[in-house]
């Protein structure tokens, strides 16, 4: 059975703050991506493809924060990560920090595929989408207004801020430049601050199994730092077991090593995908304070969705089914 999953981020996503409008702009861009990716499915493309192919979708949607719709670094610019897996070669791709490449899952597949690396970083990555005639966009494509707003805020409370993350009491909340800056304080719920990483899953018909994940990172971000997608086994990974990509706060995922241990669990315990991914989700990240999800998707097609948080933009269709996209707990 072929099957695919595909996520838009996840974290602090209220009923009450998304209005109807907005709601069902989303939902079409979730729809979108995942007929994107079960097109190719069902017309007998690769997984490594079909994930490409979805995430490069949701890249392409400002509503995200993956290429178009990246959130702004401290300077002022954006820096975007992605990687991409394929299961039954365990090849890998990734790319930390790009700032032109309009499509950064593509600048991923191309580290695998044209060199004898798995991690490339800015300005080598750029280069390499130069070189090989990937599409290059100026920073005005990157532009939203939306986005600029949140790093002016987020410059005035002098913090970074996680794209799902709630936002802290500027009272109590820790500055930029301290250890103690993700430490639990009083939050109160903002609606302006809910997209995330997007990612996709997926087994084709041969039953290969492949993952792909892009982000923008944090808004405000210091010093280039990377998050947890463009690192193979904590938010991307994919092997003969599962395909899982992660998305939520970085830090934590990438201490975790979190798409891996997925994959751990499976092998070492004989666990169920489903099973592997509640305990990943629930009992190791949420209690140190990792929030966030992951879409996973195993051999035999099963898929699982799981997440700690409020919300996660996420759709999944599987051979022969009806698409399903949520955004809510309880959808």
């Amino acid at each position: 059975m072929f099957a695919l999953a595909i996520h838009g981020g996840a974290g602090t996503i209220a009923r009450a703050s998304l209005n109807p409008a907005d709601e069902m702009r989303y939902r079409a861009a979730l729809e979108a991506a995942l007929n994107t990716g079960y097109d190719l499915l069902r017309d007998g493309a690769s997984a490594f493809d079909c994930v490409e192919a979805a995430v490069r979708s949701l890249e392409d949607c400002p509503l995200f924060n993956a290429g178009r719709g990246a959130v702004f670094t401290h300077e002022g610019h954006h820096e975007m990560d992605a990687a991409i897996m394929a299961g039954h070669t365990r090849l890998a791709g990734a790319v930390a920090g790009v700032r032109q490449v309009q499509n950064p899952i593509r600048a991923a597949r191309l580290v695998m595929e044209k060199t004898e690396h798995v991690l490339l970083a800015y300005p080598g990555a750029d280069e390499l989408a130069r070189e090989h005639g990937l599409p290059l966009q100026p920073a005005e494509y990157f532009f939203t207004q939306h986005r600029h707003d949140q790093l002016q805020e987020a410059l005035r409370e002098g913090r970074m801020r996680l794209d799902h993350s709630q936002a802290q009491d500027t009272d109590t909340a820790a500055p930029l430049d301290e250890p103690e800056m993700f430490s639990e304080v009083p939050v109160t719920a903002d609606p302006n601050w809910k997209k995330g990483t997007v990612g996709a899953v997926a087994r084709d018909v041969h039953g290969h199994l492949a993952a792909a994940t892009s982000t923008g990172g944090m808004t405000n971000k210091r010093y280039a730092r990377i998050g947890d997608t463009p690192i193979i086994g904590a938010g991307t990974w994919a092997d003969t077991r599962c395909a899982i990509s992660c998305t939520g706060h970085g830090e934590y995922f990438i201490r975790a090593v979190a798409a891996y241990d997925v994959a751990c669990l499976m092998e070492y315990k004989n666990l169920s995908l489903e099973e592997a991914c509640r305990i990943v989700v629930h009992d190791k990240l949420a209690p140190d304070g990792g929030e966030g999800g992951l879409i996973g998707i195993d051999a035999a097609g099963n898929v699982t969705l799981p997440f700690n948080s409020e919300g996660m933009y996420r759709g999944s269709r599987s051979e022969g089914g009806e698409a399903m996209v949520a955004i809510y707990k309880f959808s």
